[in-house]
């Protein structure tokens, strides 16, 4: 439970925003309601955007804030064209004005002159909050939308004191080329541009907590490899349940709250998703990730084209996927790969699965499938939560780059790929092999042998100079015994990202 403090009265009023959030769960987004809260104090008017992936409470976080200061509030038709955003725009209006029948605009510069009609009459000495959600939806195409509402924050708000215009939209990319770096009559408008994103671990599991869901520390780990931090889709797990059957009600059963989840993801994001699910469906199959060549061959094409450069740009904006640079590579030689939680375990469970029956996901997570994605599903979460891992570690304030390496076989020995390579600005580097494991993992003999040529084989590739650490990152721990006493320089699990240890 995140509660504000201190919260002070803007321009003469007094607003309990601790009131507003009795019984609230506002975990991980202290620092967001905190910024939120300087904008409502503001002594000028404020323009707020505020993006993330779908499912990830934006709507929410906004709602929970500022509902008692709207003075006007609306939510994008998906796929309505321009007569049926002007209705609601003018139903909306009504509910707020007190207009018994909404006067329906002829376009958007009529809207806003209607709007600004009615904010006039308005008390200039407390913050007036107007919200646009899924901002995206309302610019239909040749609608003007986006210049008149840049026109009603030029020519209006921003000359007054007392409003706070919020914007938000899950369509992340959309909102930053159109709005954020737009490079018209909104540029350099935003005042305070808010990301949110999903929940790490222990936010995940203070959530989930206050709840009054208690998961082990190995079914909390299965449970953010499969849903990753969205909020949505966590808030749907119910008290006495497994993960096994949280799983399998929830993404395979035909009533799911997650069954058809993937394809309403994406068409509601972005427009024209056919690319951007292709992408997404070949970096599943890659675990390591695929250059920019490596995709464009396995989607068919004899070339990048425009509509494959603009998914990209958008996925990557989207946080859907992650780009990566190979050690001592420069950037031409990125790599990319799938950072979405839910779409993998997609890819590799619900999409193949043709016909459900009760037991599924049981008889599923017992097949090979289940051990080759719990071991990338966990290299996924490793990444994600690289800060937790230096600070295990004891590295936190150092500076550092992560990235993977795949170093080709030569005459002498097999090729290997790495990880996770953390690259510290200490002069040391972290050659880092993740294991998923069903019981603590135990090294043997030819575990070794592999650590050892690993090590080997990384210096002479990369000339380092560096001093060289191997590093092991499970979910159970690492056994210890004579090889890993020999080898192991550093060793992080799962508990210990957690604070339990």
């Amino acid at each position: 439970m995140c509660v504000i403090s201190n919260y002070k009265p803007i321009l003469g009023n007094k607003y309990s925003v601790t009131d507003l959030l009795t019984n609230i769960l506002m975990i991980g987004r202290k620092k967001e309601v905190e910024r939120i809260q300087r904008l409502l104090h503001s002594d000028r008017s404020e323009f707020l955007a505020v993006t993330g992936r779908r499912r990830v409470g934006k709507t929410f976080l906004i709602d929970t804030l500022l509902t008692e200061h709207y003075c006007f509030s609306i939510t994008g038709i998906q796929n309505g064209n321009l007569n049926a955003q002007l209705v609601n725009f003018a139903v909306k209006l009504s509910e707020y004005n007190g207009t018994l029948v909404p006067q329906i605009p002829k376009n958007w510069q009529m809207a806003f002159l209607q709007l600004k009609h009615w904010l006039m009459t308005l008390d200039k000495n407390q913050k007036h909050v107007i919200f646009i959600d899924e901002l995206p939806w309302i610019d239909t195409p040749k609608s003007g939308f986006v210049q008149m509402l840049a026109h009603f924050w030029n020519d209006y708000l921003s000359k007054e004191r007392h409003f706070l215009l919020v914007i938000c939209g899950s369509a992340t990319s959309w909102i930053v080329k159109k709005v954020v770096n737009d490079p018209g009559g909104l540029h350099n408008r935003i005042t305070e541009n808010i990301h949110l994103r999903p929940f790490n671990i222990v936010e995940t599991k203070s959530f989930l907590r206050e709840r009054g869901l208690l998961y082990s520390a190995q079914d909390l780990v299965r449970l953010y490899m499969t849903f990753g931090g969205i909020p949505f889709y966590l808030d749907h797990l119910r008290q006495g349940e497994s993960y096994a059957i949280a799983v399998e009600r929830m993404c395979f059963a035909p009533s799911g709250i997650l069954n058809n989840e993937y394809h309403n993801l994406f068409q509601a994001l972005f427009n024209n998703s056919t690319v951007h699910q292709g992408i997404v469906a070949v970096l599943a199959r890659h675990r390591y990730g695929l250059s920019h060549a490596e995709i464009v061959k396995e989607l068919g094409l004899s070339q990048p084209t425009g509509s494959y450069q603009r998914a990209m740009e958008e996925l990557l904006i989207s946080d859907f996927i992650v780009e990566t640079t190979p050690v001592g590579r420069q950037k031409r030689g990125s790599v990319f790969r799938l950072m979405d939680e839910f779409c993998n375990f997609y890819h590799y469970f619900i999409q193949p699965s043709k016909k459900y029956s009760p037991g599924l996901w049981q008889q599923l997570s017992e097949s090979q499938s289940f051990k080759t994605w719990s071991g990338y599903a966990f290299e996924t979460f490793c990444y994600r939560h690289l800060d937790l891992i230096k600070q295990a570690l004891g590295i936190s304030a150092v500076y550092t780059e992560v990235s993977s390496l795949r170093i080709p076989a030569d005459d002498a020995t097999l090729g290997v790929q790495l990880d996770m390579v953390i690259t510290r600005k200490d002069n040391v580097v972290n050659l880092c092999e993740i294991k998923f494991h069903h019981a603590p993992y135990a090294i043997t003999k030819a575990d070794y042998d592999h650590l050892v040529s690993l090590k080997q084989q990384f210096i002479r590739f990369t000339g380092t100079k560096s001093q060289v650490f191997i590093t092991v990152i499970t979910n159970l721990g690492l056994q210890p015994n004579a090889w890993s006493r020999d080898i192991v320089d550093a060793e992080v699990h799962f508990e210990q990202l957690l604070g339990e240890e």
